[in-house]
């Protein structure tokens, strides 16, 4: 069967993770020289059937990589995903002329991607972003003896092998498996009971709050004063007596009264008042 024959076909609607999986495993594999062919074919006509041919035939490779970082905790279809991202990067990449055969190429890619996606959605951390630290996450878990803490010896054993220094070691191993903890307490908590969130300070708590909302009010008080200044005197007591008095507001009928003016008059004023105070305060 030549690479140009080959049969890969692709449901519809695969429905789930467990149907995706039997899919990629039915696709044919390549042989040697298929694979050669099929990639020239890309490389040389950008035959974009021959990439998906190339593409297909490697899935499973992906799923079985992706299986191998589960313990992160992240969803197997996204880890899937991310790696099927490297594996058409490693096609695109692929040189067939290097004597080198693609899953071997591949590999690397999709390994790469995988890592990306866990350090960038893990726990929603940076938990590494040295190169020494990628490799002590990525290692770690599977040099690990026991489920307890690390014992001096194996730390001594891994910063060694790695390259890394002991309290690296011992740091990564915290941020790995320390538990995560509840601001909030739980539902089954006793109302007595205390989550860490009641020991954080209040936002407005902290005395840089307080200064600044001070001095808030009083370049506001300030500014306010000055921009009354601006009014002539009737405007003026119209605005205070209206806005300023809060325990007893004027009415407009009361100060009509007063100076001898209609109600609508008095509005008139206070809302030429208002527009000269709100450009004073803005400018």
């Amino acid at each position: 069967m030549t690479a140009q024959t080959l049969d890969f076909p692709v449901p519809a609607a695969l429905g789930s993770l467990e149907n995706y999986v039997q899919a990629v495993n039915r696709f044919p594999l390549l042989s040697a020289e298929q694979e050669h062919d099929l990639a020239v074919r890309f490389r040389d006509h950008q035959d974009l059937d021959a990439a998906r041919q190339l593409v297909l035939s490697h899935l499973r490779l992906v799923v079985a990589i992706a299986r191998g970082y589960l313990g992160y905790g992240l969803p197997h279809a996204d880890l899937i995903q991310e790696g099927n991202v490297g594996l058409m990067k490693a096609v695109k990449r692929y040189d067939p002329d290097r004597g080198v055969r693609l899953v071997s190429f591949a590999v690397h890619w999709i390994k790469a991607e995988i890592h990306e996606f866990i350090l960038r959605n893990w726990r929603l951390v940076k938990v590494a972003t040295t190169k020494a630290q990628r490799k002590l996450f990525f290692n770690l878990r599977g040099m690990k003896q026991g489920p307890g803490s690390l014992s001096a010896d194996e730390v001594t054993e891994m910063a060694s092998t790695l390259n890394v220094s002991q309290a690296d070691v011992r740091e990564m191993e915290t941020r790995l498996y320390g538990q995560d903890l509840s601001l909030d307490p739980g539902v089954d908590d006793e109302e007595d009971a205390f989550a860490p969130i009641a020991y954080l300070a209040a936002p407005d708590a902290e005395p840089s709050r307080h200064l600044e909302i001070a001095e808030r009010e009083r370049l506001a008080s300030v500014g306010l004063a000055e921009a009354l200044a601006t009014l002539d005197a009737r405007s003026r007591h119209i605005v205070e007596a209206r806005w300023l008095n809060e325990e007893n507001p004027a009415t407009l009928h009361e100060l009509a009264a007063i100076y001898g003016i209609s109600a609508e008059r008095v509005r008139q004023v206070e809302a030429k008042a208002l527009q000269k105070l709100k450009g004073a305060l803005t400018s």
